[in-house]
């Protein structure tokens, strides 16, 4: 059983599916009552900021949107050796290369997590500034932390029904409730950046 277990979300809220790392993990603190030796993290957009985090913890579970290149809203589950590189074989963002220098640089200071499990969903939108999750991909949140939760139990950690109050999760104001239902229409806030930047806007 490892002694501390690191339960990571990664990925950017702001571009539509490129949140579901980050509400699988708030999702996990609402339905979840963690043991102490168990700590969620919204990692957002860290990058190396997260090292630290890694070098506290024996085993790693991260969420995030990957492009597998599969159907969307496909689940995939990849281990140890092959997370760094599925981090960053087709990058989405640049949240994903830097998690896989994060990844780099505790392998380079022996600091690295024995574990290693990405959970990753393939993504339906990513070009929808302020938007929230798709249906599909929101569909996969509750799988997600199944996966993760029957991973726990195989490394010998039961997680119990009920709430984690962790200081390392979103402000209220972002959480996917009060973020999705308190979008601006197409009209008042545009939906693929700013629209004074764009092209043909001037």
């Amino acid at each position: 059983m490892p002694d501390r277990v690191l339960i990571l979300g990664i990925g950017n809220v702001l571009w539509a599916d490129e949140g579901f790392g980050v509400r699988c993990i708030e999702a996990m603190a609402e339905t979840y009552a963690m043991p102490s030796q168990v700590r969620l993290l919204d990692g957002g957009t860290q990058g190396l900021y997260l090292l630290p985090f890694l070098e506290e913890a024996d085993a790693l579970i991260v969420f995030d949107a990957v492009d597998y290149g599969l159907p969307p809203g496909t689940l995939k589950v990849v281990e140890d050796e092959e997370v760094p590189a599925f981090m960053g074989a087709k990058k989405m963002s640049l949240h994903q290369t830097g998690f896989q220098d994060v990844i780099a640089t505790a392998q380079l200071l022996d600091v690295c997590p024995s574990r290693l499990v990405l959970i990753g969903c393939q993504p339906v939108e990513l070009e929808d500034y302020g938007g929230g999750l798709r249906p599909e991909t929101a569909a996969r949140i509750a799988p997600a932390i199944e996966i993760a939760r029957a991973r726990l139990a195989e490394w010998g950690i039961e997680i119990a029904p009920g709430r984690t109050e962790a200081e390392d999760l979103a402000d209220p104001s972002i959480r996917r409730d009060a973020y999705e239902t308190g979008r601006p229409t197409e009209d008042e806030a545009c939906r693929i950046g700013d629209a004074r930047f764009l092209p043909g806007s001037h």
